[in-house]
């Protein structure tokens, strides 16, 4: 795929989520966030990609990985996460957000199915930086 065509699927307000995000998710208790990156490619709709945190809930902390999966429908974005490797303490997670219109956040929930639920918030790495160009310029 040519330069220009990647650079234009990376952009903030294109289709494509393809790129690296930034987020952080919240447990329905009284702990501090998790944060997270993920980098999803986005093939016409369909979602894949990983993610990587570090969580210390009940020990020390520790680096997680997981594997992504899921779909884009218009602002609807919809995946699950399966961690790797697989683990009886970190079971697959639901995602369901809605993205702004910019498609530079999704703002949603995450669910453990029967176990618990949270809410979630992805910001593209490249939108964020582009405001701080655009709040430069706007200052100059």
């Amino acid at each position: 795929m040519a330069r220009e065509e990647t650079d234009a699927m990376d952009e903030p307000g294109s289709e494509s989520l393809t790129g690296v995000w930034h987020g952080q998710y919240r447990y329905p208790l009284p702990l501090e966030p998790v944060h997270f990156t993920a980098t999803i490619i986005d093939s016409g709709g369909a979602l894949s990609g990983t993610t990587q945190e570090t969580v210390g809930l009940d020990g020390p902390p520790a680096s997680l990985m997981a594997i992504l999966d899921g779909r884009r429908d218009g602002a609807t974005v919809r995946f699950v996460k399966t961690y790797a490797p697989a683990s009886e303490e970190f079971q697959d997670v639901i995602y369901a957000g809605t993205l702004n219109g910019e498609r530079t956040e999704i703002e949603g929930e995450w669910t453990v199915p029967g176990t618990w639920s949270g809410s979630f918030l992805m910001i593209r790495t490249r939108g964020r930086a582009m405001a701080r160009e655009r709040e430069e310029e706007l200052t100059v």
